[in-house]
Parts: structure tokens; C-alpha cells; sequence
């Protein structure tokens, strides 16, 4: 009979040791609120840092289109060594080199040897008149190596397509700006479930731990009961059996407890092993499960991030067709060049003889005839303003399928917590009077037994009821989209949630 008693302590006191030295060994947790949370998953969460960067990069992508409209300017420096010259031929017969050399005597020498006559007069030889005017003697041309340097520039003056073009990289900033903002709106409602999450694990943990108290208070009492001879073997084995049963459920709520809590963390951006806890409780939010509409009834979808990057998608799309019209119109541009330029057969740069070469001038080009290109261009992009308009229609349809949803998920979740409220304080007292009457013998270890699981169900009932509303409201506001927006309905990203 000791043995037995023993043994049953022992399995009775083993799983709250294991927690009593779980309990010294770690250091106190730090504990978050929800707005604490937030804060720090908004400045730590990777895809919202990534966001960050993605509005840094279509900055940088619009100073970069911007470019287009300054004078482009570039330098240039060539060397060419020639290999082989360019020999030149030269037809007709009234290119004769040996009449010119005759003109050239008779004109500037005949006076000077008329003077002095003991100088015999040169006389030119004689050529026969070629048979045909073309000759098949050519002389190269050029010079070994040509140096060349110089810059030119070139801005466009009258240039409706780029013009166009500039608006659509102004709205790829404002649509990347929005994908922050949905990034932001979709950390928020991840934190926000997470955060609860932990709240429904740890307040499950506490219901099964007091299970298991009472289940361990009364096989304490049956035992006592057992060996005064007031109690059956039976009794002292169901309670046994009762108390054995509660021992898993305690282990698995502190399980989910520790994974809820490494979720959170994940969410939020920070170390797994971050000693931390969240702060408050269901109930807390209990007090607010209410959400006010509009007048009109019906919840706006104006802020939602999704049919905010429609719109700009629309307009952008919009843009886009009038570029690939504004393809058919002239363009003007304005162009200036300045090289320097020299030919030698030697390395003696000092020597060099530069010619300046430089002009300024006006470009005008007028598309005629691409073989149906641009117009191609414009019906695809009409096209796909068609297919954007489609789905906007289909996501705006979706979104309010939604929106019903979550209240009618936070209606039943209303109606339920009102519900097991009030069954969880009939199964307490229930509970109190069936242990009362147990312990003077009016009642079995059945109905006690019965007494603390409708107990244990009506606790965990509340809590899940609080857990559905928050979830559902936390899902309605993220689809509402009314974080980060501020008075003038413009994106503001640095918001805090000091004041919620």
C-alpha cells in the first residue's frame, strides 16, 4: 500500500518539479504589449525593410528617367594605325603631268635662260597620247596614324513620348510607396494574430494547469478518503486514472505556448532565442468587442492597399497608351559636336598638327511607316487596361465577400463569448457544489469528474470566443486598410502606435 502511494506521488509531483526547475533556470522574461510588438516588428520584419528598399530603388529609377531631359554629354578618343593605304585612281586626259611640266618650263624658266644662253634649255621628252583616257597608275592616299578626339552633346527639345514617360515613373514610386504600406498592413495583422495566439496558448495553459490541480487535489482527498475506509478502490483508481489524463494536456499547452511565442518572434524580426512574453490578457480585449460602422451601414473599401495598387496600376496603364500614340509624333533635338584631328606617319606628338573640327545642329525626326508597330502597341495596351479593369472588378467583389465575412465571424464571436461567459460561471459553481458534495459523501467522483470537464470547456469556450473576435477584427481592419493613412488619405509610413 506505501509503495502504491509512493509511486503515485511520484508521477503526481514529477511534471511540477520539471516546471519549478524550468521556472529557476531561466531569467525573467521581458514582457511586450501588443503596441510594443508592433513597433518593433515595423522596424525589424524583413519584408517591410525590403519594401523600404524597393521605394529607395524606383527613387533612384524616376532621377535616372528624369536624366532624359539634361544634355547627354560624352567624350571620345580614337587611335587608328593604317595597314594598307587607299590607293586613288584619276580618269581623263586632261590630266597630262608631263603638259603641265612644259607649261611650267615655257612660263618661269625660257626668260631666265634667254639671259644666259651658255645654259642648254632643257627640253621636255615627248608622250604618246594614250589610247584611252584612263589610267591604270593610282598613288595612296593618307597617312600611317590618325588621332582623334573630341566630345559631343545632345538634349531633346520637343519630345511628347518621353515627356509621357516621366509621369509613369512618378506613379512607380507611388505604387511602390503603397507596396510598403501593404507590406506594413500585413506585418501588422500578422503580429496581431500571432500576439494573440500566445494569449489563447497561455490562457489555455492556465486552464489546464488548474485541471490538474483539481484533479490532483481530489486524488489527494480520495486518498485520504481511501485510507480512513470512506472511499472505494475504485474512486481512488478513477481519480488516479482523472489525474494521469490531465498530465498530457498540461504538457501540450505548454508546448504550444513555446511555439506560439517562437511565431511571434518570427513575425516580429527578432532572435528566437529572445528571452520574451506578451503582457495582458483575452479578456483585456474583451471589453472592446464592438466595432462601429460607418453610416452608411457598409465598410469603404477606399483605403484598401490592394484596390489602392489597382488604381495606380489603371492609371499607369493609361499613361502607357498615350506613349505608344505620342510614338507617332515628331521629335526635335538639339545636338553639338567639338574633335580635334591628326594624321601623321611618326610618334612625335610635340609635332602634331591638330585641325578643330566642331558644329551645332538640329535633329527633326518624323515617324511615317513602322508596318503597324505603334499601332499594335496601342491596342495591347488598351488590352491590358481591359484585363486590369477585370480584375479590379473581381478583387472588389472578393474584398467584400470578405468583409462579411469578418462580421459575421465577429457577430457569432460575440454572440459566443456572451454564451460561454455565462456557462463558465454556471460550470464553476457547479463545480464548487459537486466538491462540496462529494466530500460529504452526496455525490460520486463521476459527477465531479463531469463537473470539471464542463468546467474546463466553458473556460476554454470564453477564451476561444475573445481569440475569434480579435483575429476576425484584426483581419477587418487589415482588409479596411486604415493603418498608415493619414487625414488627407495620403500614405504615412512612419506611423507608431504609442496612442492605440
Amino acid at each position: 500500500m506505501r509503495k502504491s502511494i509512493s509511486l503515485v506521488l511520484f508521477t503526481v509531483l514529477l511534471p511540477l518539479i520539471s516546471l519549478a526547475q524550468t521556472a529557476d533556470t531561466t531569467s525573467v522574461p521581458t514582457l511586450l504589449t501588443l503596441e510594443d510588438a508592433l513597433k518593433i516588428a515595423l522596424s525589424e520584419n524583413a519584408s517591410v525593410q525590403v519594401a523600404d528598399q524597393e521605394i529607395e530603388r524606383t527613387g533612384y529609377a524616376r532621377k535616372g528617367t528624369y536624366s532624359a531631359l539634361f544634355p547627354q554629354i560624352n567624350g571620345s578618343a580614337s587611335y587608328q594605325r593604317t595597314i594598307k593605304k587607299q590607293v586613288m585612281y584619276m580618269d581623263g586626259g586632261g590630266f597630262d603631268m608631263s603638259a603641265m611640266i612644259g607649261d611650267a618650263l615655257s612660263t618661269y624658266l625660257l626668260p631666265l635662260y634667254a639671259a644666259h644662253p651658255e645654259i642648254p634649255f632643257p627640253t621636255p621628252a615627248t608622250q604618246e597620247p594614250e589610247e584611252s583616257s584612263s589610267s591604270n597608275e593610282g598613288f595612296s592616299v593618307g597617312r600611317w596614324n590618325t588621332w582623334s578626339a573630341g566630345v559631343n552633346a545632345s538634349m531633346p527639345l520637343v519630345n511628347a513620348q518621353l515627356w509621357q514617360s516621366l509621369r509613369i515613373s512618378d506613379q512607380d514610386v507611388e505604387l511602390a510607396v503603397e507596396k510598403a504600406r501593404s507590406s506594413r498592413l500585413e506585418t501588422v495583422g500578422q503580429v496581431k494574430q500571432a500576439f494573440f495566439a500566445c494569449l489563447l496558448a497561455r490562457e489555455a495553459f492556465e486552464v489546464y494547469k488548474s485541471a490538474y490541480e483539481n484533479a490532483l487535489a481530489n486524488c489527494e482527498q480520495i486518498q485520504r478518503r481511501y485510507n480512513a475506509q470512506k472511499a472505494s478502490e475504485l474512486d481512488l483508481t478513477r481519480a488516479r486514472t482523472t489525474l494521469a489524463n490531465a498530465i498530457p494536456n498540461v504538457y501540450d499547452a505548454e508546448s504550444s505556448v513555446i511555439l506560439s511565442l517562437w511565431r511571434l518572434k518570427a513575425v516580429m524580426g527578432v532572435d528566437l532565442d529572445a528571452n520574451i512574453d506578451v503582457a495582458g490578457s483575452l479578456d483585456d480585449f474583451a471589453q472592446h468587442m464592438l466595432y462601429d460602422l460607418n453610416e452608411s451601414g457598409e465598410l469603404s473599401l477606399e483605403n484598401n492597399s490592394t484596390m489602392r495598387q489597382l488604381a495606380i496600376q489603371a492609371e499607369q496603364l493609361s499613361n502607357a497608351i498615350k506613349v505608344q500614340q505620342y510614338a507617332s509624333l515628331p521629335t526635335l533635338s538639339l545636338s553639338f559636336n567639338y574633335s580635334l584631328n591628326a594624321m601623321t606617319n611618326d610618334f612625335k606628338f610635340s609635332e602634331y598638327k591638330w585641325s578643330p573640327y566642331s558644329f551645332v545642329g538640329l535633329s527633326l525626326s518624323v515617324p511615317i511607316f513602322s508596318g503597324g508597330q505603334r499601332a499594335n502597341a496601342v491596342r495591347q495596351a488598351r488590352v491590358q487596361a481591359r484585363e486590369l479593369d477585370i480584375q479590379r472588378t473581381n478583387t472588389e467583389r472578393q474584398l467584400k465577400i470578405s468583409i462579411r465575412q469578418y462580421l459575421n465571424q465577429m457577430e457569432t464571436a460575440m454572440k459566443s463569448y456572451s454564451s460561454a461567459r455565462s456557462a463558465a460561471e454556471t460550470a464553476q459553481k457547479a463545480y464548487d457544489i459537486a466538491s462540496r458534495s462529494y466530500e460529504v459523501g452526496r455525490s460520486t467522483l463521476t459527477d465531479l469528474n463531469d463537473a470539471q470537464l464542463a468546467l474546463t470547456q466553458s473556460l476554454l469556450g470564453v477564451s476561444q470566443a475573445v481569440y475569434n473576435f480579435v483575429v476576425a477584427k484584426a483581419g477587418l481592419e487589415g482588409t479596411l486598410g486604415a493603418d498608415f493613412i493619414d487625414a488627407d488619405g495620403n500614405v504615412q509610413l512612419n506611423k507608431t502606435y504609442d496612442n492605440e
